[in-house]
């Protein structure tokens, strides 16, 4: 199912119970508060990330037609270790955790299509793992490149360069290889 079909699902369903309109930098979430609710980006871009050594490491970026949400407490409904930051103006549409649920449990196709995007959110996750094990930079920007080049369109050079954990400049010099 494309992300289309699965926002005009969400909508068809009235899942969605409102509009949020973030600023550039402005928060949607920050780490130490239960946020179970899913968000659907309609524009902008955001990030999710956590702080380390006071230093902020980017996990996972979002843009339009994009789900994110703080999935940790999403699913355990305990506060979130994770900060989901605008990089830019953005809206985004917000499902409650309850109404998703409601909405799961009444078609069983609902429950295959949850389950299927999860799966894809942890193969994700494992090829995010082996990109931070792989000590060339060379190597993981090409990785990623090739498994998401609209990221390259929508994300600042900045962003990307921490989330490959590189400095802008080395970022900067494999793009023109």
């Amino acid at each position: 199912m494309k992300v289309t079909d699965l926002y005009s699902l969400f909508e068809a369903n009235n899942l969605f119970t409102k509009e949020l309109h973030l600023d550039r930098n402005e928060y949607l979430s920050t780490s130490g508060t239960i946020d179970t609710d899913i968000y659907f980006i309609k524009e902008g871009s955001l990030k999710i990330y956590v702080i380390n050594d006071a230093e902020e490491q980017i996990i996972r970026f979002g843009y339009h037609n994009n789900i994110i949400a703080s999935l940790d407490s999403f699913l355990s409904s305990k506060p979130s270790d994770f900060y989901i930051q605008a990089i830019k103006k953005s809206t985004v549409k917000v499902i409650s955790k309850a109404d998703f649920i409601t909405f799961l449990n009444s078609e069983p196709s609902y429950l295959k299509l949850w389950i299927a995007i999860l799966e894809d959110m942890v193969l994700q996750q494992m090829e995010r793992e082996k990109d931070l094990l792989i000590t060339s930079p060379k190597e993981r920007y090409e990785r990623v490149l090739k498994r998401s080049p609209q990221l390259f369109q929508e994300i600042p050079n900045k962003h990307i360069a921490n989330y490959l954990r590189m400095k802008p400049e080395t970022l900067s010099r494999l793009k023109k290889t």
